[in-house]
């Protein structure tokens, strides 16, 4: 510690107590400020004081950092969130298909019970800070996960019914959570985690009983499940309303 006498007040200074941050490193304090601002709350809700009273700096900082004030900084939170939801399917590709997407949908839904707020401003849209940039991010999201799916189904070349029927359902899992978050977070995120993995595999058979390359995708990813696996449970509840219904036939 040093101290300084200056006329009648004596002042002790910190040696060691403070470090200046690097560009990268305050940019990313800043982000992380306006991400935790955004999570909980809608982007017209949050004003550029509110960042810089969650990160512990002054405005002009603020604007030092992102000269295009809110939106500018809404849209980079934005593209932070982005590249955090598309990691979520990146998932290893080993293992049954049902484990896989399980794995991705914790990810996912993690990021939805940690983002509510701004997780739903985002999907909704009717956003003040909404623009061509922010539904561009958006969408690639959506198609980013799409191709992630599709690398898990082993298809270099998918057909338009094949990516449609994925696109369909990344589309249902928004819809889903959105659904969730309105709901109270019911059902258990587990259980809601279950039935978007069934509501998967049932896409998928019902889109390869008039698709060859999705019958063969199917085939494929159907060899590696197990009985007791999701797959393997979800058979045993469906088939007996089959069969209940085959007088129908």
């Amino acid at each position: 510690m040093t101290t300084r006498t200056t006329g009648s007040t004596t002042r002790t200074a910190p040696r060691g107590g403070y470090r200046r941050l690097s560009v990268a490193e305050r940019r990313g304090q800043l982000l992380e400020a306006a991400l935790s601002l955004f999570a909980h709350r809608a982007p017209e809700d949050v004003s550029l004081d509110d960042v810089a009273e969650a990160a512990g700096v002054s405005r002009p900082l603020v604007y030092r950092y992102f000269p295009g004030g809110k939106q500018q900084l809404y849209e980079a939170a934005l593209r932070t969130a982005a590249d955090e939801l598309e990691q979520c399917f990146a998932q290893p590709q080993t293992g049954p298909l049902t484990l896989r997407l399980s794995r991705a949908l914790d990810h996912y839904l993690a990021f939805v019970a940690g983002h509510a707020t701004g997780f739903s401003a985002l999907l909704q849209g009717g956003s003040v800070a909404d623009t061509s940039r922010t539904t561009a991010t958006v969408d690639e999201v959506r198609r980013a996960a799409a191709e992630q799916i599709l690398l898990h189904l082993a298809v270099p070349e998918p057909g338009p019914r094949l990516r449609m029927m994925v696109r369909t359902w990344i589309t249902a899992v928004e819809a889903a959570s959105l659904i969730w978050l309105d709901e109270g977070r019911q059902p258990a995120v587990a259980e809601l985690r279950d039935w978007l993995v069934d509501h998967f595999v049932a896409l998928l058979t019902a889109t390869a009983a008039t698709d060859p390359q999705t019958a063969a995708a199917a085939r494929a990813a159907l060899a590696l499940e197990s009985a007791e696996g999701a797959a393997g449970r979800l058979a045993r509840r469906v088939l007996p309303v089959v069969a209940e219904a085959a007088h129908l036939l």
